[in-house]
C-alpha cells in the first residue's frame, strides 16, 4: 500500500481529521488530477467532472478538520483514488 493509498485509507476512517499534515492532503489532491490555484492562503482545487470546489487553508502544519470531511465527501462521491 503506497502513501496515497494510506492517506485516503486514513482520511475516509474520519477518526483522525485534525491530524492530516496540510501538506498530505495537497500532494493527494494533485496526485488525484486536481488542478491547484492559489489566492493569498487559500488553496483552491478544482478537476474536470467534480462540480465541488475545495477551498483548503494551513492551521498551523495540519488540514483544518473540516476541510478534511469535505475532502472525504467528495472522494466518496466520486469514487476517488480508486482507480489511481
Amino acid at each position: 500500500m503506497g502513501k496515497y493509498e494510506k492517506l485516503i485509507f486514513e482520511i475516509l476512517l474520519g477518526a483522525s481529521d485534525a491530524n492530516i499534515a496540510f501538506t498530505d492532503l495537497l500532494n493527494l489532491l494533485k496526485h488525484l488530477g486536481f488542478e491547484l490555484r492559489i489566492n493569498g492562503s487559500h488553496h483552491i482545487f478544482r478537476k474536470q467532472g467534480v462540480e465541488e470546489k475545495l477551498n483548503l487553508q494551513k492551521d498551523g502544519n495540519k488540514a483544518k478538520p473540516y476541510q478534511v470531511k469535505q475532502v472525504r465527501n467528495v472522494i466518496l462521491k466520486y469514487k476517488l483514488g480508486a482507480e489511481e
